[in-house]
């Protein structure tokens, strides 16, 4: 029988752990709302554009974005929106984040243009940075060390429903209210969220004489480095031009220039020496990997189900909802199992389970159809839960209360840059492999071909990430040793 291992994967055995407090639920419940409206603030606007495209009377890649505004505002800013938390205080930066987002929605419910839109959106990414960034961070200060696996599958869960619920509550609001609708949810949702936090977030702590700053200067090198990456893999939908590597360009020099600005400043936005921590380092790599891999399914997926399986609209709407409402049962099983068995432990498990669920999806829809595609996501979404679950409290199970904030930024900005890079990159792989000038012309065989290729490169890039993880436990290890020979 296997016995429950700490975070650290150090086996250990614990006793049944008691209820938490009910001021601990509270705080939880606040951050959980604050986690379901900011995933809600993406998926809701997808649904949305064919009828704000009429509405404005604008074209697809206009509408775009107002879609892209909000996902660039939470990739450029989310670092620094948690290193803020660490400085100014996490509970009033918070209750800044959600007015923010709450006010915005109203700004994008009465716009007049689309401009004001695409603006009002940008506001609405902002709050929304805030609120990722320090959800995490919070888990970090006001739960048991014992409980945090549990808390972020909570937190996972969130997310997963508000992607989720996205699409059929914004399908019912335009077709019942119009697109307005769409935005106007948020407010009673946001204010809520708002009472919740204000009523029951515990009171910043004190800063401490001669504590760390705020790092302007490099928190505005590495928003415009990570603006230029975003737009390089997005523009064009797929296909690079001239102005794409104009941007890696910009990224990487912005880059280069942020490396350079952090070794010169007093108070860094990130200590590179953090970097060192072979924890750290292969848990961003991994969360970028799979994150990729998860967005492959939703860029690959609704192609393969219409083109390759015929199924209608409606249909393939219905099975894309699978793998979120597996998500939304699985995230809290997954941290309750974290806390259990250990992190380190559930990490290389829910590695290998995605794995299995990747190639599950390059073999199995060509021999069952529907049933092998809902089949492969029943295995690969509860497995990435679990990883996430496990990544994110291997990650912040050991911060320093001063560097929460932007440590959790720096989780949710690895699993952004993923599904950005997923979007631009397992798309390309997957038109490539179809050979077709036009994706939505090609024929049936072709699209399976797609798909099959597609996910043999996810299942790479997974077996990837496991060698990682791994590697690192393998040197905890040998660091654990070692400290205990010294």
């Amino acid at each position: 029988m296997l016995k429950p291992i700490n975070a650290k994967g150090n086996e250990n055995v614990e006793p049944p752990q008691p209820p938490l407090p009910a001021a601990v639920r509270w705080v939880l419940a606040s951050l959980s709302l604050s986690m379901l409206l900011s995933s809600l603030g993406t998926s809701i606007a997808n649904v949305g554009l064919p009828a704000l495209a009429q509405a404005f009377d604008a074209s697809f890649q206009q509408v775009q974005w107002i879609v892209l505004a909000y996902l660039l505002a939470i990739t450029t800013l989310i670092v620094g929106a948690g290193r803020l938390g660490d400085v100014m205080g996490r509970r009033r930066l918070l209750l800044a984040g959600i007015s923010l987002f709450t006010a915005a929605s109203v700004l994008c419910a009465a716009a007049p243009t689309l401009g004001w839109l695409i603006a009002a959106r940008a506001a609405q990414g902002l709050g929304a940075a805030v609120m990722m960034a320090l959800t995490m961070a919070f888990v970090g200060e006001t739960v048991p060390k014992a409980r945090t696996g549990s808390a972020m599958g909570l937190l996972g869960t969130m997310s997963a429903v508000g992607t989720a619920l996205g699409p059929s509550m914004g399908g019912v609001l335009i077709a019942g209210f119009g697109w307005r609708a769409l935005f106007v949810a948020n407010v009673p949702l946001g204010l809520l969220a708002l009472f919740l936090a204000w009523r029951h977030l515990p009171a910043d702590r004190q800063a401490k004489a001669g504590a760390a700053g705020f790092d302007p200067v490099g928190t505005l090198l590495l928003a415009l480095a990570l603006a230029a990456y975003a737009l390089a893999v997005t523009l064009g939908r797929g296909s690079f031009g001239a102005l794409n590597m104009v941007l890696l360009a910009a990224a990487a020099l912005g880059a280069g220039l942020f490396v350079f600005a952090q070794t010169k400043v007093a108070s860094p936005l990130l200590r590179l020496a953090m970097f060192r921590d072979p924890v750290l380092s292969a848990s961003l790599a991994m969360n970028v990997l799979v994150s990729t891999v998860m967005m492959a399914t939703l860029v690959v997926g609704p192609f393969y189900l219409s083109r390759a399986l015929g199924l209608s609209p409606a249909l393939v709407g219905l099975v894309l909802s699978a793998g979120p409402v597996i998500a939304a049962l699985s995230g809290v099983l997954a941290g309750r199992l974290v806390d259990r068995l250990g992190a380190a432990r559930m990490v290389i498990t829910g590695l290998a389970a995605m794995a299995a669920g990747a190639l599950g999806l390059a073999v199995l829809p060509a021999m069952f159809g529907v049933a092998g595609y809902i089949a492969a996501i029943a295995v690969l979404t509860p497995a990435y839960q679990l990883f996430q679950a496990a990544n994110n409290t291997a990650v912040m199970a050991d911060v320093p209360p001063d560097r929460r904030g932007v440590v959790s930024g720096m989780l949710n900005l690895s699993r952004n840059l993923g599904l950005i890079t997923g979007a631009s990159v397992m798309g390309a792989v997957f038109a490539c492999a179809t050979a077709a000038s036009d994706i939505t012309a090609a024929s049936p065989e072709a699209v399976a071909g797609g798909m099959r290729a597609t996910f043999v490169l996810a299942a790479v890039l997974v077996v990837l990430a496991l060698v990682m993880a791994l590697a690192g436990r393998a040197l905890a290890a040998r660091h654990a040793r070692l400290a205990s020979v010294t």
